[in-house]
């Protein structure tokens, strides 16, 4: 499995092994639960960024009707 050697400060470190101590687990998975964490939630944002832009897209013309103040002016049309 691939690796990855990550430098932290003093500070850090000592704060990673007090949590990693309170929690009952290592260092190690420490840091690697919480990067997948942010890998996951990463996903999962862009995901829903996605389906807001279809959805918004689907309905592009029920949000003009609703909010016309909202919508940029066209070519060719005074603004």
């Amino acid at each position: 499995m691939p690796a990855l050697n990550v430098e932290f400060s003093e500070r850090e470190l000592e704060d990673l092994r007090q949590i990693a101590k309170e929690r009952g687990t290592s260092m190690k998975a420490l840091v690697r639960e919480a990067a997948a964490a942010d890998i996951a939630r990463h996903r999962a944002l862009q995901e829903g960024a996605e389906a807001f832009r279809r959805f918004f897209a689907g309905h592009a013309e029920e949000f003009a009707a609703a909010f016309p103040d909202d919508e940029r002016p066209r070519r060719g049309e005074a603004a």
